[in-house]
């Protein structure tokens, strides 16, 4: 199993790095994980700005050639995983603009007639892994579960993607968040995942 690993927050010396760290160091203790690759979106310095024009057509984004070592991670990845805060209830803007430029028709699926298109990066599974200063409740009491929504259906289903887990992580800067148990949980999720 090949896993990509897309993190998302620009600071190195925070819980969400902690996260990634265990995630890397859970991925290099299981035998079932070949290879790992890690896009860190700000180290990268990713433009997550959409730029349209008349020589740069939305409907052409899927062959735009800055984008192509992103398309080849996407598709060498058996498992894709995100590392990521929760910020006003959905991801970080970076993160939107690397899947709204990424996540582009005739790459990741293609319209054809009936109601939803087809996904064409179906057998991938992803793994959310947020954090929040608020309770781990929070977006599923105040937001309708809004981020969820967002990442599975209106994203990774659509795409083709089936097989989703969720790690949400509240209270992060609380002295009672309890981290270091949940860094464990997420080492222990990483060294044992068949797939």
């Amino acid at each position: 199993m090949n896993t990509l690993i897309i993190y998302t927050y620009p600071n190195h010396k925070s819980l969400n790095y902690a996260f990634l760290q265990e995630v890397i160091k859970g991925c290099h203790d299981n035998p079932s994980i070949k290879e790992t690759q890690v896009l860190d979106l700000y180290e990268e310095q990713f433009n997550p700005i959409l730029e349209f024009h008349e020589h740069k057509r939305r409907r052409d984004m899927f062959r735009d050639p800055k984008l192509e070592k992103y398309r080849e991670q996407i598709k060498w990845a058996d498992k894709i995983i995100f590392v990521y805060p929760i910020w006003w209830g959905r991801p970080p803007a970076m993160l939107l603009g690397y899947i709204d430029q990424l996540f582009a028709a005739n790459f990741a699926y293609k319209d054809k007639k009936g109601l939803f298109p087809e996904g064409l990066l179906k057998g991938k599974s992803v793994v959310c892994i947020s954090t929040m200063k608020g309770p781990t409740k929070y977006p599923l009491l105040w937001l309708n579960n809004a981020h969820k929504i967002l990442m599975k259906r209106a994203l990774f289903n659509f795409v083709g993607i089936k097989q989703v887990k969720f790690f949400e992580f509240g209270n992060m800067e609380s002295k009672k968040g309890r981290q270091r148990k949940k860094l464990e949980k997420v080492y222990q999720y990483f060294r044992k995942v068949a797939y």
